[in-house]
């Protein structure tokens, strides 16, 4: 008798949106009232893997006001200088490179390589990602090697596989120019150019660059015409049985956390180990940063290494509970220790076809058009 009470129980509970009889029914309706309240906490509860602290759990809703440091507020003067050093080239060693030759606004703010050029055309090691929505971000760069816009503003310029500058010749160049006295003396009082200020007003730049209102925040804002039926199943999807939500939680879609998704790939050419290159802890060998949702169907192709042309392929391989084969050729040797252990989220889902499609569907509601940008005019 006792076995029968919690199934009892949990289905009672779905009654609001499931049916006792026949609990594979969704009201579809039901849902569409729930989701759309502008409330919440009204929501169906969400599906959480039981590694997930509950108490500190975030859930998906619409971004809050950019957040800007203390040390580092804003003000339309930096942005402005930021801005036009985020597009100057001189940065770089060859004159030609820019921070938005990988961060093309009219491609998602990345550049949608499998992995991006840089100096004398030299490949990159890993996917660009967008600078869309980074304002929220805790870390940055796959790995997580910047804590902060301010810090990650450095790394491409001194990388001999993007800029390839030395830091000190960079500023330099950039105080040679006339034309950028005025705009120094505009952001920070004086025309003193230094690399804190290079990385201040980029990093300020930066965190303007963010979404505008997507169809999911109209919609859970009280806009519930705004969405099909299948995309009102998806959003219920991806907080439920697809468990989406475990890494793409909060307003930003990313936990802002890192995860082994089982795309190390060991052992062949393409071998990452993500975080652990920069903690060298062994519990973070594979483990990369999750990267945001909002914008995705902007910023292909997809995962680190970029080997993900379509989100299918992507919603199919979680599907499947991405196995990733064990080397067996390296066990019992030096390499045993470092052959990653995948999330213990990754589970098969065993998601329909149906299923996968109404997943898809909401997922493009995080995405807007793509937008231009006026290149400014360069400082002489």
């Amino acid at each position: 008798m006792k076995k029968l009470i919690f199934p009892i129980l949990f289905l009672l509970s779905l009654t609001a949106y499931k049916s006792v009889e026949n609990p594979d029914y969704i009201d579809i309706q039901e849902l569409r009232k729930l989701y759309s309240n502008g409330d919440a906490s009204k929501w169906p509860t969400a599906e959480l893997h039981e590694s997930i602290d509950k108490t500190k759990f975030q859930d998906i809703g619409v971004l809050p006001a950019v957040p800007y440091p203390a040390y580092n507020p804003y003000s339309k003067e930096k942005e402005s200088l930021g801005k036009i050093l985020f597009f100057d080239p001189r940065l770089s060693k060859s004159g030609q490179i820019a921070c938005a030759s990988c961060h093309n606004p009219e491609l998602g703010w990345t550049d949608n390589l499998t992995r991006s050029f840089g100096h004398d055309r030299q490949t990159g090691k890993r996917n660009s990602m967008t600078i869309l929505n980074s304002a929220y971000a805790t870390s940055l760069f796959w790995d997580g090697r910047a804590s902060s816009l301010e810090d990650q503003a450095q790394f491409p310029v001194q990388d001999p596989l993007e800029m390839n500058e030395k830091l000190t010749i960079a500023v330099d160049k950039i105080a040679k120019i006339k034309g950028y006295n005025s705009l120094f003396a505009a952001a920070f009082g004086d025309k003193k150019v230094t690399l804190e200020r290079i990385q201040y007003a980029i990093a300020t730049f930066e965190r303007s660059i963010n979404s505008p209102k997507s169809k999911f925040d109209q919609f859970v804002s009280g806009k519930s015409d705004i969405y099909t039926d299948q995309q009102v199943k998806g959003l219920h999807l991806f907080r439920t049985k697809a468990q989406c939500i475990n890494c793409h939680n909060t307003p930003y879609f990313s936990d802002n956390q890192f995860h082994n998704d089982g795309q190390t790939l060991f052992g062949t050419k393409n071998e990452d180990f993500g975080r652990y290159n920069v903690t060298k802890d062994v519990k973070d060998i594979g483990k990369f940063r999750t990267p945001t949702l909002r914008e995705v169907v902007n910023t292909k192709p997809w995962m680190h290494h970029g080997h993900f042309p379509t989100l299918l392929d992507v919603v199919e391989l979680y599907n499947l509970g991405n196995p990733s084969p064990v080397q067996k050729k390296y066990l019992g040797t030096a390499r045993d220790s470092l052959i990653p252990k995948s999330d213990p989220m990754l589970r098969k889902l065993d998601l329909s076809k149906e299923e996968i499609s109404d997943l898809l569907a909401f997922i493009e509601t995080l995405s807007t058009p793509t937008r231009r940008m006026m290149v400014p005019e360069m400082p002489k």
